[in-house]
């Protein structure tokens, strides 16, 4: 009788199992491990908040209006030298960037306007324009 010899398989090991395991290894490390304390105190420069202001419009150009006959009216409102300064004063406390346009009639006295001028840059309004009516035809 002859004796057959049954091929031998060849052994070889599977590393699936064994890769997962160490992925597995590596992951559960990762997640429990504490980070060092350098890398948890990261100093960061947060913006912080400025002046609040509200969030109205900011109003159009006020207009001061100097009659020859010397009465003063902002924007067809008439006031005196005094209530203008207050009044603009306090608009520029809330809008910084007022506008105010002073106009003066052609029959007025250059004295006059140099007044409302001086109020106007004295309540700190910084932006101011100056008009004149021409009294030519």
């Amino acid at each position: 009788m002859a004796i057959r010899r049954e091929r031998a398989e060849d052994a070889t090991i599977n590393l699936t199992p064994m890769i997962d395991v160490v992925f597995l290894l590596i992951i559960f490390f990762m997640v429990g491990s504490k980070f060092s304390e350098a890398e948890s105190r990261i100093n960061v420069n947060v913006p912080s908040v400025g002046d609040l202001r509200s969030m109205t419009r900011v109003p159009d150009e006020r207009v001061v209006v100097v009659a020859n006959d010397g009465s003063l009216t902002l924007d067809e409102t008439p006031v005196t030298i005094a209530e203008l300064s207050e009044t603009l004063r306090n608009q520029h406390a809330n809008y910084p960037a007022l506008k105010v346009a002073v106009r003066g009639d052609g029959e007025s006295s250059f004295q006059q306007v140099a007044e409302v001028l001086h109020a106007v840059r004295s309540s700190g309004v910084q932006q101011v324009g100056l008009s004149a009516k021409s009294t030519r035809r």
